[in-house]
């Protein structure tokens, strides 16, 4: 099963937080926002198919997030984890950690923003487009 996001890069994309990435449907972002990779997202979270979500719960689920700018593509490998709710109406979080919160798509991560292609971040700081993957499997 698989779920598309397509997000808009910005000019204060860094991406050099160490253990979580984002996408968020906000239209504007801060220096700060160090882990944010892309802005309006064109899907989050609490749309998501509900089979997918379901998916996502199961222990055994393995989930890849396929990262596509320009020519440039990452893959991000993860898992899933029975705490997930996927209720955020506002953005999706990637996690190298345990953590789940209502943003949390994936919890292990072998991916943080900091671990992005500088290639794919440089895109995104021109403001390039992002098309972003999810596809789970159990």
């Amino acid at each position: 099963m698989k779920q598309r996001v397509r997000a808009r890069g910005h000019e204060h994309v860094t991406a050099e937080h160490a253990s979580t990435l984002e996408l968020t449907s906000d239209d504007w972002l801060t220096p700060a926002g160090d882990c944010i990779l892309a802005v309006e997202a064109t899907a989050v979270p609490s749309e998501f198919d509900a089979a997918f979500v379901e998916a996502c719960r199961s222990t055994d689920a393995a989930i890849t997030a396929t990262l596509r700018v320009g020519d440039h593509e990452q893959a991000v490998e993860g898992t899933g984890h029975p705490a997930l709710t996927f209720e955020s109406d506002r953005s999706m979080v990637v996690r190298t950690s345990d953590y789940v919160d209502d943003r949390t798509v994936m919890v292990g991560a072998d991916t943080a923003a900091a671990d992005v292609d500088r290639e794919i971040v440089s895109a995104l700081a021109a403001g390039e487009d992002l098309e972003c993957v999810l596809a789970v499997d159990t």
